[in-house]
């Protein structure tokens, strides 16, 4: 029997969390060479995601080019699943030390890594059937839960 369904309110304070905990997402782009789905760690900084990856990988190369990708982070039963537009970016000192120390990895130790920046546009949260209606945490860029 799943738990009670949660309130909007209690699923942004989890989701949130989450981004704040969790190292890893899966990413999901698509381009000229396919559909790609990748683990990358990543660092949320309270209104985007930093991602790190080969510059010359397929994932690098679907961002680059569509400027979109879609992440799930989480167990397949307390999922976030978020799109967003994406732009690659360079990190400053700040950032870069702040990426290595919640993800034990520094890109900046290795040859040809890029960091892209996902911007949500769309969030949302279940954990059970009975919280797929109201998954919906932000819609165009905004948080619909208060």
């Amino acid at each position: 029997m799943p738990e009670p369904a949660r309130t909007p309110e209690q699923r942004k304070r989890d989701t949130l969390r989450r981004l704040d905990v969790d190292e890893d997402a899966w990413v999901a782009t698509a381009g000229d060479d396919g559909p790609y789905l990748v683990p990358l760690s990543f660092l949320w900084d309270g209104a985007t995601l930093l991602l790190s990856t080969p510059a010359s990988s397929p994932t690098a190369r679907n961002l680059s080019a569509t400027g979109r990708a879609r992440l799930g982070v989480g167990p397949t039963r307390d999922v976030v699943m978020i799109e967003g537009t994406v732009e690659m970016v360079e990190v400053d000192q700040k950032t870069g030390d702040a990426f290595a120390a919640k993800n034990g990895f520094d890109p900046r130790g290795l040859t040809g890594y890029a960091y892209f920046r996902v911007r949500p546009t769309r969030i949302q949260a279940w954990r059970e059937a009975n919280e797929i209606p109201g998954r919906d945490l932000m819609r165009d860029g905004r948080w619909t839960v208060a």
